[in-house]
């Protein structure tokens, strides 16, 4: 009888256990790891217009982003840009919050925001999904310094 007791104790233990792990902190863990693979230089190419663009996103651990790119038309001229802010992983999307736009703070009607709803493709490549202008970018990492 006495182990019997034992049992019901130890599997009253065992629930009570499993209820507070339900009603604990949700683990954000995967967003954390995320987070960190993002951090880093990422590299877009791609073709619009009829011109050539290469972008440059630097995304630095302490959530702070800039981000430059090079678009070649055409007729040769080149057009360059230069924006900074402030970016972060929320379990699902990449967002970034535009601080500087070409040196200036950005105003309306410019939109300063961006969000993405990231899916890795590999360690060092993502796509990201803007499902409010329903398109996708895709992103490979490259080294430090990469210029667009």
């Amino acid at each position: 009888m006495a182990s019997m007791h034992k049992i019901s104790r130890l599997c009253a233990v065992l629930m009570l256990g499993a209820l507070a792990a339900c009603n604990g902190p949700p683990d954000d863990s995967y967003a954390e790891d995320v987070r960190l693979q993002l951090t880093g230089t990422w590299l877009r190419e791609y073709e619009e217009n009829g011109a050539r663009v290469r972008r440059v996103l630097v995304l630095a651990q302490d959530g702070q982003f800039g981000e430059m790119s090079k678009a070649t038309q055409r007729d040769g001229v080149l057009v360059e840009h230069h924006h900074t802010g402030e970016w972060h992983f929320d379990g699902t999307n990449l967002k970034r919050r535009y601080t500087s736009i070409d040196g200036q703070k950005p105003s309306a009607p410019k939109f300063p925001y961006a969000a993405f709803e990231v899916r890795f493709e590999s360690r060092n490549e993502f796509i990201g999904t803007d499902n409010v202008r329903k398109r996708q970018v895709r992103y490979r990492r490259v080294a430090d310094g990469t210029q667009p």
